[in-house]
């Protein structure tokens, strides 16, 4: 994956794209943070990998270690 500054990827943002296309994703570092220009098949198989919320909450894999025992405790004073 390139990395590019921001001057640079405006300055060659066909080429940015070109290369995100063909090889896949490029960052792009700015004073303020990093982004990542990926194409739309990219894109589609992220999304497609997460699914939607409520589907995650319907999977429950991400729940998995959780310590479900109730506390006892009296609670609040």
């Amino acid at each position: 994956m390139a990395n590019w500054n921001l001057t640079d990827a405006k300055q060659r943002f066909s080429e940015l794209v070109t290369l995100a296309l063909k090889e896949g994703p490029q960052r792009v570092i700015h004073s303020q943070g990093e982004v990542f220009v990926i194409s739309a098949r990219d894109y589609d198989r992220l999304k497609g990998r997460l699914g939607s919320f409520k589907e995650h909450l319907r999977d429950g894999a991400s729940f998995e270690g959780l310590d479900w025992q109730r506390d006892n405790g009296s609670g609040r004073d």
